[in-house]
């Protein structure tokens, strides 16, 4: 932990120096700049703030520093210079020269102060950050003004609306824009046209002092103007453009903003995404909940929104099924719940992001990670009013809603461990009939291109868990010749793994594909468990299964060169009268060399089937397609968070069969299995010893519905759903009646039952 490791630095070092302290602290966190230079300001900044909580506690001061006030001795505060009074046109002025000020204690520095102090309204001030200055000369009668820039707002609502970025592009971009602090011109110097043309020559010549300085090229420059003592006119006459008003926080007077660009690309940079890397940010070392330890990473920054967050994750879990209201409970927690989705800074990809990285966390942990993709709807049509929907069927089914296409993590065993991928959006509605042009249609305008963004989502994963085999799983519909051309160019990189569709007639030197494989010797047979699908019930098939290496032909009309992948078909020759006989054609990255390898890709697509079991979780328990939020984003950032509390329930389930005799704490908090056990046995007083997993979970599946007999197994994913509602009710009581501390406890009362204001 790091603030371990910097109370071991303090008490190993007593004399060490703040700076050297946070030079090292940089060293340590790979903070730098954008010019590459240590952040040990800000570094010292933060300590001492961790510092005033009582975190941590640092070296004495040796002395303090300030970098707008001389150092005593080092020379005068006041200094003589000649004020002229002019009043002459731009030309007698002679030449205008902005000469920078390169330090604090040189002369020019001394002048820039004085000036501002004198002549300004507003004095020198404090510049933040980045900054640079300028004293403006005559050649004719010397110091006329001065000028200065420095970092700009770190948010401005009406700004960033101008812009039109994200939080995401604010805060990776912000750089590239500067704040211009000052402008005088001294009051005895009347000179026509004089400030604008001192403006276009400071903005000439801005980017590259700025780039020389701090390896930033700048795009835009902001200021702020006082109404109640300037219009504006020279920035107005000098093609500024005003965007709105300040909020008037820190002073109680709303400025006018004016923005000027200096290039025509400013929007495309300063809107540009970053690329969000996975990993990238540190994990919370003790997360206090289930809530804090999967979205701890996330990149927001207002303490505010995370913790709100948290709450709704928490709130969502406690109970699956319930709504909005019901589940947040009470009026408060419901309209924060309302206003977080409302939220533009907050997206699916920007809730899911944190929980993939815990998820990257837990793979490391297995040699073999399954990774199926998969496609669902999610109709709203008991929602008409919902704007930004669009169609989910064909032209005769007029059902509204979003199309999800998510990529799940699976052990070989089929624990879930999260979520890689999710990618959601709604149809448009003047595109349909589209699939009727698809052999048109170039990938990247397909809906196929699903799958491939999907395989590199896994790629990157892949790279962060080198001792990992990741396995990118699809079905018929993943059969995309591009998608093995992706998969074939990085031997590093995931297997992949898919069933392929018969109709798309895929050839091996010029013979069917399928023919090719009927005709190969049987490897042996091997017995596989159909899940049930409609009105088909279960069964185990028996199959034989033959194997080979093959190499496809590239479609026709196309310049893929072919490709050599392994086959594994399968076919079964009994079966039962009212049920189609299995006859699987298995695609696959992975070796094939004998037939235990050739069982195992059957394993492994037969794990594919945990992605259906999650998405019929994530419909019927967390009843998502319920949810009213009025428009499709703020669904979208809502499933987010419906879709890790959704893989949680699934865990929990799968968790209990995988690891029965583990301690039941790996999962429940305390309140929560002395709860559990005291509302299913009836006992007041919980036992000693916390049950296991496997009994905690049949406890809690029992409570939802399953009668636990020898024959039922383990419950599943709805009996859980159902009994974690229930749990929730029972630990709010035990809390109550045991006088226990409890966040969560929800004081709901109805409304019709409360006095009115006054007494009755």
């Amino acid at each position: 932990m790091i603030i371990d490791r910097i109370n071991r630095v303090v008490a190993d070092e007593p004399h060490i120096s703040r700076r050297a302290l946070s030079r090292r602290v940089c060293e340590w966190l790979n903070w730098y700049s954008s010019n590459g230079s240590l952040q040990d300001g800000s570094c010292r900044k933060a300590l001492t703030e961790l510092q005033r909580r009582e975190v941590l506690k640092l070296p004495e001061a040796v002395g303090t520093y300030s970098f707008q006030q001389p150092r005593q001795g080092t020379y005068p505060v006041d200094i003589d210079v000649d004020v002229p009074v002019i009043s002459c046109s731009l030309k007698e002025l002679g030449k205008i020269e902005l000469v920078p000020v390169t330090s604090r204690y040189c002369k020019d520095s001394r002048i820039w102060r004085m000036l501002l102090d004198q002549y300004h309204y507003l004095g020198s001030g404090s510049l933040c950050g980045a900054q640079i200055r300028y004293v403006i000369k005559s050649s004719n009668y010397g110091y006329i003004g001065a000028l200065a820039f420095s970092s700009a707002s770190w948010a401005l609502r009406e700004r960033d609306r101008y812009i039109r970025w994200s939080e995401g592009a604010r805060i990776a971009n912000l750089r590239y824009v500067v704040t211009n602090n000052r402008f005088l011109i001294l009051p005895t110097v009347r000179v026509e046209n004089l400030a604008s043309h001192v403006l276009a020559l400071v903005l000439r010549r801005l980017p590259g002092d700025w780039e020389a300085r701090y390896r930033v090229r700048l795009v835009l420059v902001e200021t702020f103007v006082d109404p109640s003592r300037f219009d504006g006119t020279v920035y107005k006459a000098s093609n500024w453009i005003s965007v709105g008003h300040t909020t008037g926080r820190r002073d109680g007077i709303r400025k006018v903003i004016f923005l000027y660009s200096l290039c025509e690309q400013w929007r495309d940079i300063l809107c540009r995404e970053p690329d969000i890397r996975l990993g990238e940010v540190s994990r919370p070392d003790s997360p206090s909940n289930w809530a804090q330890e999967e979205f701890g990473t996330i990149r927001l920054h207002d303490r505010r929104v995370r913790e709100r967050l948290f709450t709704i994750a928490q709130d969502f879990y406690n109970r699956p099924q319930a709504s909005i209201p019901e589940a947040c409970g009470t009026k408060a927690r419901t309209m924060g719940a309302y206003r977080f989705f409302q939220n533009e800074k907050l997206t699916m990809d920007v809730i899911l992001t944190p929980h993939t990285e815990a998820t990257i966390e837990r793979i490391k942990g297995h040699k073999v990670v399954l990774a199926p993709q998969d496609t669902t709807t999610l109709n709203y049509c008991t929602h008409p009013a919902t704007m930004g929907l669009g169609p989910i069927n064909n032209i005769d089914d007029k059902s509204m809603g979003l199309i999800l296409h998510d990529t799940l993590a699976f052990t070989e065993e089929g624990t879930p461990l999260g979520i890689l991928d999710a990618q959601c959006w709604a149809r448009d509605p003047e595109d349909r009939g589209k699939r009727h042009r698809r052999k048109e249609l170039p990938i990247e305008h397909k809906e196929s291109m699903k799958w491939l963004r999907s395989f590199r989502r896994v790629a990157e994963i892949q790279k962060q868990c080198p001792e990992t085999m990741l396995v990118s799983i699809g079905d018929r519909e993943a059969d995309i010749y591009e998608l093995f051309l992706k998969a074939n160019k990085d031997p590093s990189g995931p297997k992949l793994l898919v069933r392929a569709e018969r109709s798309r007639s895929r050839k091996v030197e010029q013979e069917h594909l399928w023919d090719f494989m009927a005709a190969q010797d049987t490897a042996g047979a091997l017995k596989i468990h159909i899940p049930r699908r409609g009105n088909q019930r279960a069964r185990d098939a028996i199959v034989d299964i033959c194997y080979s290496r093959v190499e496809l032909m590239a479609p026709k009309g196309s310049d893929y060169p072919s490709i050599k992948v392994w086959a594994v078909y399968l076919r079964e020759e009994d079966s039962e009268e009212d049920v189609s006989p299995i006859e699987w054609m298995l695609l696959t990255t992975a070796e094939v060399s004998r037939f235990e390898d050739a069982r195992r890709r059957v394993e492994w697509y037969s794990g594919r089937w945990g992605i259906e079991v999650y998405h019929r979780t994530l419909k019927s328990g967390c009843r998502i397609k319920e949810r009213q939020l009025g428009t499709a984003d703020r669904l979208e950032t809502c499933l987010g968070v419906d879709m890790v509390v959704a893989w949680r329930i699934y865990h929990l389930t799968m968790l209990g069969r995988e690891v029965p005799d583990h301690p039941c704490t790996v999962f429940f908090e305390e309140i929560e299995w002395k709860a559990l056990c005291c509302y299913f046995t009836g006992i007041p007083e919980p036992p000693k010893e916390p049950p296991t997993l496997r009994q905690a979970i049949v406890m809690v599946g029992m409570i939802g519905g399953h009668l636990g007999r020898r024959s039922d197994g383990m419950p599943g994913t709805e009996c859980i759903w159902r009994g974690l509602q229930r749990l929730d009710t029972a630990v709010d009581m035990y809390a109550i009646f045991k006088h226990l501390p409890l966040p969560l406890i929800r004081k709901f009362y109805p409304y019709a039952l409360l006095p009115p204001k006054g007494g009755p």
